[in-house]
Formats: structure tokens, C-alpha cells, sequence
């Protein structure tokens, strides 16, 4: 089994999101292709969209988005925006979070080497956790 989970290491931010997937519901169905270009990437689109229900998964990495730019104290915006951050799957099926060029700048500046990702969802909610760790 290959499990590969940072050792140790301090935690140096956290940050969690929740939100009601009808909020979700109701973007997509006013504006669905502006709420889906300005927030996710191409590969967070595509998996979301290949699902049955696409709204959980949808959800579920908006409140990522929100929860790892807490962990920064930032929040989304000039410093960090809603496609500087991808929610992709590792090896077993875990969130993974991908950062480009701004974020990993973001993520270097803070000391930072890792941000863990927890997601969850119900019928009705997404929520999502969020862990800046930095590495001995």
C-alpha cells in the first residue's frame, strides 16, 4: 500500500468552509457556464460535470476553494484566486490540493509546504477542511 502522508510537521493555518448546495443549485442554473469558468479549472469542471448529480461535487470544492484561502488568511481575491487552487484526486481517490504559479508563491511566502484537504457532503451541504502545514 502505498500511503504517503506528510511526517510531522506544524500546522500553520486552518481553515473550513460550509455551504448549502441549493446556494450552488441556483448560481449554476442562473449563469452555469460564467459560475463554472470563473471558479473551478478545466479538470475540476470536467469531473464534476461527468457526474450524475454534479451539484455535491461542486459544492464540495467551492467550500475547498474557501477553506484553503482561510488556511492563508486571505480569502479569494488578488492574492490568491478561485483557479490558483484545484481539487484533484490522488492515488486512492483523496482530495488532493493543487496550487499554481500565485498560490505556491502564496504558499512559499507563508513557510508553508503542504495543504491537506478533507471534503464532505450530504444531500443537502459541502463542507470542506483545510490544513497549512509546514515540514520540518
Amino acid at each position: 500500500m502505498d500511503i504517503k502522508l506528510p511526517e510531522g510537521g506544524l500546522v500553520i493555518g486552518v481553515g473550513t468552509d460550509i455551504i448549502e448546495i441549493d446556494r450552488i443549485r441556483r448560481v449554476y442554473e442562473k449563469h452555469p457556464e460564467r459560475f463554472l469558468t470563473r471558479v473551478f479549472t478545466e479538470q475540476e469542471r470536467e469531473y464534476c460535470v461527468s457526474k450524475k448529480n454534479p451539484l455535491p461535487h461542486l459544492a464540495a470544492r467551492f467550500a475547498a476553494k474557501e477553506a484553503i484561502s482561510k488556511t492563508f488568511t486571505t480569502g479569494i481575491g488578488k492574492e490568491l484566486g478561485w483557479k490558483s487552487m484545484e481539487v484533484v484526486k490522488g492515488s486512492r481517490e483523496e482530495p488532493i490540493v493543487a496550487l499554481d504559479e500565485q498560490g505556491m508563491a502564496l504558499l512559499k511566502a507563508v513557510g508553508g509546504s503542504d495543504v491537506l484537504l478533507s471534503l464532505s457532503h450530504t444531500d443537502n451541504y459541502a463542507q470542506a477542511v483545510a490544513v497549512l502545514v509546514k515540514q520540518p
